[in-house]
């Protein structure tokens, strides 16, 4: 295990500097000059020049690229250009929000989607079967954004339920902020709810045609412990993955649903980097989510010899 552990870590250094190679590809591909954008429609060239001299990049690509490099390595994420501050203390200020809408999104996307997805699995081929899994296929196929949209029309405007937008006045408690984030959770985990309850059912059908869960029904075993203790267990690997891949999927959504909801998150933030052309936060950004995505898959990996003692690294 430990061996194995070593030998991802070390691919993960791989992964992250072709990502940073990446990241600095694409915040230059983005059309745009970040001085030109700081100064406004009445700056001179004069004006820009001078300003792209301060921040650097007058500076040939290659030299701009070794310089992040060096930063990277040394866990310099870079100053951000216009928020003036670094972009990792950027980031960390607007971090709470992110997690605490994806760790709930993540949530209600699990509790709607296994529950109905073992329903759907125990009742194949029934109605009730085909009620589930066409809601589901609706509920996947409904964009986020317009979820959140019909959210905040009839239970905010409407019924006055829910805050509209925000995340709250300042200096306001962890329980009032977390209203701001119903509305938006619900927005963000509805589509994923419908992803979970495929992979839960088929994973279930699978597993409740195996010989053992006949044997154990026939020597009397309660039809409910069978589900719940013997076949929801040995099903949970693949269900276990989705729910990995939804977490990193949800992650990118919060950038849409955080600027439905005007939530000043991680998602708004990246968004106004890239307006503003500020290299350093989307570069930055694109590390830190890779980042995430990494030990993420890297979790998974290690829980799957703890759902399964058989599996050895």
């Amino acid at each position: 295990m430990l061996t194995f552990v070593i030998r991802r870590l070390g691919a993960m250094i791989i992964v992250m500097l072709l990502v940073a190679s990446l990241a600095f590809i694409i915040a230059r591909v983005v059309p745009g000059d970040p001085a030109a954008v700081m100064l406004g429609d009445m700056a001179t060239p004069a004006d820009v020049d001078k300003l792209r001299s301060e921040l650097g990049l007058n500076r040939p690509l290659a030299i701009q690229f070794v310089i992040f490099l060096r930063n990277i390595l040394a866990g310099n994420l870079g100053r951000s250009i216009f928020f003036d501050q670094p972009v990792a203390q950027a980031m960390l200020d607007r971090a709470e929000l992110t997690l605490l809408l994806t760790a709930l999104a993540v949530s209600i996307a699990m509790a709607i989607g296994v529950p109905i997805g073992i329903v759907a699995a125990v009742q194949r081929g029934k109605v009730s079967d085909q009620a589930l899994t066409a809601g589901a296929m609706l509920a996947a196929s409904l964009p986020s954004f317009w979820i959140g949209l019909t959210l905040i029309q009839y239970l905010s405007v409407d019924l006055r339920w829910f805050p509209v937008a925000g995340y709250g006045p300042p200096g306001s408690s962890l329980l009032e902020r977390l209203q701001y984030l119903i509305l938006p959770s619900f927005a963000l985990g509805i589509p994923s709810s419908a992803l979970i309850m495929r992979f839960t059912r088929s994973s279930m059908l699978d597993v409740l045609g195996e010989d053992y869960i006949r044997t154990a029904r026939a020597k009397g075993l309660a039809e409910d412990r069978g589900i719940l203790k013997h076949a929801l267990r040995n099903a949970a690997i693949p269900i276990l993955t989705v729910i990995g891949l939804t977490i990193t999927v949800l992650m990118g959504g919060a950038i849409v649903t955080e600027t439905v909801f005007a939530l000043p998150g991680v998602g708004k933030l990246i968004v106004q980097a890239v307006l503003y052309r500020d290299y350093p936060v989307i570069q930055g950004a694109l590390l830190v989510v890779s980042g995430i995505y990494v030990l993420i898959n890297l979790a998974i990996d290690l829980l799957y010899a703890v759902l399964d003692p058989r599996i050895r690294y």
